[in-house]
């Protein structure tokens, strides 16, 4: 009989274990936002960060997690030169004085084992507005070439420009904006 209290004990102290929170950091080279709007009703343009740094925090036995991502926009990329040195102005970035985009986390929400979506605090250019983000797809698994749990996700989110004291050319240059956020993150 104390076999077999002895085997429980180890087995609970063994899942406890497992279930402890996992922290993964961002791949840069595979977690690049991009940002589309409509240009004056013609077409809908797409741009992108070329680095973004950050952390997520998962326990899936819970269903907790937490989220925090570092974009530097300085590293836009609308694939015009003279265009990233125009948005990086005072009117609609203003790299100059806010170098950084960040989101943290306030509530990670789980359906199952999976992450669908993560409220949190946005912050461009010195505003920050709380933003769902809707998580369109996850999957966590062992990444086959670094040998290390890894998790990826795909999220989504509709902000106003003008929310973010960037609302310069709108109604004509669309006040909305979809934000599109690949994730890849391995664990520490």
């Amino acid at each position: 009989m104390k076999h077999i209290a002895l085997f429980t004990l180890v087995a609970g102290l063994s899942t406890a274990a497992f279930a402890a929170p996992i922290t993964y950091v961002l791949d840069g080279g595979h977690t690049l936002p991009r940002f589309e709007y409509s240009h004056f009703g013609y077409s809908t343009q797409l741009s992108r960060f070329d680095k973004t740094t950050g952390k997520i925090t998962l326990d899936r036995e819970a269903r907790t997690g937490s989220v925090e991502v570092t974009i530097d926009a300085k590293s836009v990329d609308t694939g015009y030169p003279l265009f990233n040195e125009h948005i990086q102005g005072a009117d609609f970035f203003d790299t100059a004085n806010n170098p950084a985009i960040t989101f943290k986390s306030s509530a990670v929400k789980f359906k199952g084992d999976k992450v669908v979506s993560v409220n949190g605090d946005l912050t461009i250019k010195g505003e920050t507005k709380p933003v769902t983000l809707k998580v369109t797809s996850f999957k966590c698994m062992p990444h086959p070439m670094l040998k290390k749990d890894a998790c990826g996700a795909n999220a989504t989110a509709v902000v106003k420009r003008s929310d973010f004291n960037m609302g310069k050319y709108a109604p004509y240059v669309s006040d909305e904006v979809t934000l599109t956020i690949p994730v890849e993150a391995i664990a520490e």
